[in-house]
């Protein structure tokens, strides 16, 4: 099986208006931003159908997101506040306070991407 990439819909974009105002061969259009002919033509479609170059129901990768930002805020806010706390600690006062209940892994994860140092458990 081929794995899929994301292919920017800028690209699909200016593929469709360069093959609909004839300005270059299809051959050359599809050289250039490096997607198959089948490709093409199904966001030729979805264009004008649905004036849009990525189906909407396309399949998102990996697991959706626990934390919305303003989870993330008031996670920073706590480690801010007291950066003694460990990650259970933390994890009882999201539970306790956001109402949402995440595991210890998912903290540090966030702590890492925010750039904030290890916490011991």
């Amino acid at each position: 099986m081929v794995a899929r990439k994301k292919i920017s819909d800028d690209i699909k974009l200016a593929a469709i208006h360069l093959y609909m105002n004839s300005l270059l061969d299809l051959k050359d259009i599809l050289a250039c931003v490096g997607f198959s002919r089948r490709t093409f033509f199904q966001c030729l479609k979805l264009w004008q159908e649905d004036g849009i170059v990525s189906n909407p129901k396309s399949y998102r990768i990996g697991q959706p997101q626990l934390l919305n930002m303003e989870d993330h805020h008031y996670l920073l806010a706590l480690v801010n506040h007291n950066p003694a706390w460990f990650l259970d600690e933390l994890r009882d006062l999201m539970d306790n306070n956001c109402y949402i209940s995440v595991h210890h892994t998912t903290i540090h994860h966030e702590l890492e991407c925010a750039g904030i140092s290890l916490k011991e458990l």
